[in-house]
């Protein structure tokens, strides 16, 4: 038995893993968008979609029966019928205890609010807005494009034997210096790619500069390296180890399916990034790696067995990611893509199972559910880039690409290599100011109360437009947000979760309140 198969088996004690697959029994409640009928003496509400606005409260049916009232604070309550019919009339008919909650909530203002009440909303609001208003905490340098894989789904990148695709030294300094730029006090560098250890010389010149610099910033530092691991050494855990570097890698399920997924010439790719894990445990330590995975048309049949995989592998935490629609992976949709109803019924499922593993004493944590609970549960918002209001891209993430430019996210570097660097920033080594037009369009196309389709919708303070994913699926920041696969997606997890919610027991409630703490949830993504 390898070392990552005993860890795994650790985390069960002596129960049998085979008796413990075979208890789970899955189900999967497909997402049903449910128009809602027009409510009786509905005076000063207005039906919009799915959505009803009513006073300072927006209102969805996330499942038949059942609503969510939900205050720009992103205080919620869980309403039925019933009560949902008594909201338009005279207040005073509402239960006291629910007019309490109500108020509590910011659903709807109490006669005796005074200035305190009003701080008290103000410091609500700054909270789920910090992130998002304290300047870009997470740096992300692409030293090459080069990498040994030739991935499906990849969105950039490049053969080994590719030629200029690997940045400079110079540019590499320049993009060092650059991160101190941000007032943030908190600071993620990570590395991506390619494969960024394909050229760890310039990650260990890059980390080595920065913790330099940081000598007279003193800000607080941390360093990711996204890699599938396969050219890990022991010389580089040791590195790794002193400075304090954390790992992430891919992990696309079982054996067949991996390999499948993400191919290498000698046919061998999951057992390299297995060797990868077990060398950077055993030199940085167990909790030195973190992996993700990214669901592809094969892996839809196959939500437990992903999941058992990682249990298998001792891994905490998963994060059961949609394809992306970015760079060269836009070119294998039609043979690697699926609906967004699908990933949903596959999600479900997946999620199903790892809250049958919870329930079995084995911990571990899917991302995006994680995600899902901060924006509904915390009052303190995580940063996830994606779902920040207005966009994160630019404002919270910066990308410095091996090309000598800067990019407001991840993705928009991703749409450059096919030839669309409409968010194109400005060159690393250029004054601050160039490329400030880019981020004014990317706030104007992301303000969800100027945007038709979110300026009244229910999860208004969870979420917002992502105008980089609209200009990867249409072409145009400022498309119709309910058009998009953002939007899409997002609602349905959003009902799945509040429908979860709705019907959790005691013990599950605080399994998620545990999931939504901002600690340890990461804003940025792994490698292709």
């Amino acid at each position: 038995m390898s070392p990552v198969q005993e860890l795994g088996r650790n985390l069960v004690g002596d129960v049998s893993y085979e008796k413990l697959f075979s208890q789970a029994s899955m189900q999967i409640h497909p997402i049903s968008f449910i128009k809602l009928p027009k409510l009786a003496h509905q005076t000063s509400t207005h039906e919009v979609g799915d959505d009803l606005v009513f006073g300072s409260m927006r209102i969805r049916r996330f499942c038949p029966g059942k609503y969510v009232a939900i205050s720009e604070t992103g205080d919620w309550e869980i309403l039925d019928d019933e009560t949902l019919a008594l909201l338009p009339g005279d207040d005073s008919v509402l239960p006291i205890d629910l007019k309490a909650r109500l108020i509590a909530k910011f659903l709807v203002e109490s006669p005796f609010q005074g200035a305190g009440t009003a701080l008290l909303k103000k410091a609500r609001l700054v909270a789920k807005r910090s992130t998002v208003q304290s300047g870009p905490s997470l740096h992300i340098i692409v030293p090459t494009l080069q990498c040994a894989h030739s991935c499906k789904y990849c969105q950039v990148s490049r053969a080994l034997e590719s030629e200029g695709h690997t940045m400079s030294i110079e540019v590499l300094d320049a993009a060092c210096d650059s991160i101190f730029q941000s007032p943030s006090p908190v600071l993620t560098v990570e590395f991506q790619g390619g494969d960024p250890l394909l050229r760890f010389d310039l990650v260990r010149r890059a980390i080595l500069r920065i913790e330099a610099k940081n000598a007279l910033e003193g800000r607080t530092l941390r360093f990711v390296v996204a890699s599938t691991l396969h050219q890990l050494t022991a010389d580089m855990c040791e590195f790794f180890n002193q400075h304090r570097v954390y790992l992430s890698t891919s992990i696309d399920g079982p054996v067949a399916l991996h390999n499948q997924n993400r191919p290498t010439p000698e046919r061998n790719s999951y057992q390299r990034t297995l060797a990868g894990i077990e060398l950077a445990r055993a030199h940085i330590g167990p909790a030195s790696v973190s992996a993700l995975m990214t669901t592809t048309r094969a892996s839809l049949a196959y939500p437990n067995e992903i999941v058992d995989e990682y249990v298998r592998l001792g891994l905490p935490e998963i994060f059961l990611r949609p394809l992306s629609s970015y760079g060269f992976a836009k070119r294998n949709q039609s043979k690697l893509g699926y609906s967004v109803e699908e990933f949903q019924a596959f999600y479900e499922a997946a999620l199903e199972r790892i809250l049958w593993w919870n329930s079995k004493g084995v911990q571990i944590r899917e991302v995006y559910a994680s995600i899902i609970c901060n924006k509904i549960l915390s009052t303190f918002d995580a940063g996830y880039v994606d779902l920040q209001s207005p966009t994160g891209a630019g404002a919270s993430v910066l990308v410095y690409n091996y090309d000598g430019y800067i990019y407001p996210s991840d993705e928009a570097r991703m749409l450059a290599e096919t030839g669309d660097v409409s968010l194109r920033m400005r060159p690393i080594r250029a004054e601050v100011g160039q490329g400030a037009g880019v981020l004014v369009q990317l706030r104007a196309a992301s303000e969800p109360n100027q945007i038709e389709g979110c300026r009244t919708c229910a999860y208004h303070s969870y979420c917002g437009p992502n105008p980089v994913d609209a200009q990867a699926q249409h072409g145009n920041m400022l498309a119709p947000v309910r058009e998009t696969e953002h939007c899409a997606r997002h609602l349905a997890l959003f009902d799945n979760m509040f429908e979860r919610i709705a019907g959790a027991s005691e013990a599950q409630l605080d399994l998620l309140h545990q999931w939504a703490q901002p600690a340890g949830l990461r804003e940025s993504v792994c490698e292709g």
